[in-house]
């Protein structure tokens, strides 16, 4: 059964939320530093943007890739975290574009018996519109981070919202 009009909705927007604004914007993030800066930390309380990467990889690849397909959840969550090799973006960038066109498939697929359905992620009983709303959710949560390091380290506006005039409108012009 092909999912309602609302269910189709919520797939649709959460799809373009990780797809079409996140993904784009926080690669230009990572391309726009070298190596070093993105494993940059201030403090080790704190993440680099490359211990960010890996966990976003670890989280849209368990909360929809694993759940949705009924695979072995094989995360481990810790290392992401404890991860200090200093892997090259470009690899970081690879891992997670090809977790999130596996995610985009799960997304466009899903059915509304998928999204009423209970799944069992990282300890958690879930319905499948909780764990598909947590992912877009924390995906916004460490994108909003990854923007805000890479414009501390950067020092420059990223230009994201060019196509807004002053009055917060879109304008008509282009670039």
């Amino acid at each position: 059964m092909a999912a309602s009009s609302v269910s189709t909705l919520f797939l649709e927007f959460s799809r373009a939320k990780l797809i079409e604004q996140y993904w784009p914007r926080l690669r230009s993030c990572v391309e726009s530093l070298t190596d070093e800066q993105i494993w940059w930390r201030p403090n080790d309380a704190s993440n680099s943007i490359g211990n960010l990467l890996l966990h976003l990889n670890g989280n849209v690849q368990q909360w929809l890739v694993a759940s949705f397909d009924r695979l072995t959840d094989a995360r481990d969550r810790p290392a992401e975290f404890a991860e200090r090799r200093h892997v090259p973006a470009a690899d970081l960038l690879e891992q997670l574009g090809s977790t999130l066109e596996r995610a985009s498939g799960v997304l466009s697929r899903l059915t509304e018996a998928e999204l009423r359905a209970t799944y069992h992620v990282q300890g958690y009983t879930v319905s499948g519109v909780h764990a598909v709303y947590q992912v877009v959710e924390h995906f916004g949560i460490h994108y909003g981070q990854i923007v805000y390091i890479t414009k501390l380290i950067g020092g420059k506006d990223l230009g994201f919202y060019r196509e807004l005039t002053r009055t917060g409108r879109p304008s008509t012009e282009r670039d």
